[in-house]
């Protein structure tokens, strides 16, 4: 104990203590106020944030222990979010003082490694808090199931004839709607335009190919098809030869 005094009042210790003083440090003796609204000076609410942030990240580390039985764990999760609660209020405070907005340009690294419990707003676990029986379960039941995949042989099944807009007359409800925006005469418009393309395609109306075929180019017979290739091969015979009987093996023009 006479050690604990001498040490108290050696030069260095004393020295020590005035310059933290100076910087803005925390004096072993001196508390924290109780409500942020005691402070009146930008500088010292700055300080009392700071205190709060060292304290919250020892504890942060310190409920990582695997030691801790879950009663230490769970007073060490209150008391990390209470300081939290507190930082809130100290930096609305220094917010009315002039000073900058921590909720917006502050970094939140330590309460990012936080967790909340859906229906539990505000409140969030850290660390081994996590696992504690009763908590664990509510993180499980909010965790999505995976979806299952979707193979590509799998949405291939799924198109038809539906897919492409084949079966969209089928009903009748299409052609109904068609006719009330043409008029009175769309059907008779709609009966005419079948019948062309009937004949366009070959049919008679009923489905069935007719007889008749119309021919939009003019298609060769066989004799004229067998005329073209002789005529070619006549050509390709007088053009080796050609190129046979002059001297260098040039073509003569």
């Amino acid at each position: 104990m006479a050690r604990n005094e001498e040490k108290a009042q050696s030069m260095l210790y004393r020295f020590r203590e005035a310059q933290a003083a100076e910087l803005g440090g925390v004096k072993k003796n001196e508390r924290r106020p109780y409500l942020a609204s005691e402070v009146n000076t930008l500088k010292e609410a700055e300080k009392w944030r700071h205190q709060i942030i060292r304290d919250v990240s020892k504890k942060v580390a310190k409920i990582q222990d695997s030691g801790l039985t879950d009663y230490q764990v769970r007073d060490l999760n209150d008391e990390i979010n209470k300081h939290l609660r507190e930082k809130r209020h100290w930096e609305n405070r220094i917010r009315e003082l002039g000073g900058p907005d921590y909720r917006k340009v502050g970094p939140r690294l330590t309460e990012q490694e936080g967790r909340e419990v859906p229906g539990a707003r505000g409140y969030k676990y850290f660390g081994r808090a996590k696992d504690l029986p009763g908590v664990k379960e509510l993180f499980a039941e909010d965790t999505p199931a995976e979806a299952k995949k979707t193979a590509r042989f799998d949405l291939y099944k799924r198109v038809d004839a539906d897919y492409y807009g084949y079966r969209d007359e089928d009903d009748g409800l299409l052609l109904a709607y068609e006719a009330t925006l043409g008029g009175g005469s769309g059907g008779e418009r709609g009966t005419a335009d079948s019948e062309s393309m009937d004949e366009e395609d070959g049919t008679d109306g009923t489905g069935s190919v007719s007889d008749r075929f119309v021919a939009h180019v003019e298609v060769p017979s066989q004799k004229e098809v067998e005329a073209w290739l002789v005529r070619r091969r006549q050509q390709e015979l007088a053009d080796r030869f050609l190129m046979d009987d002059t001297p260098g093996g040039t073509q003569v023009v």
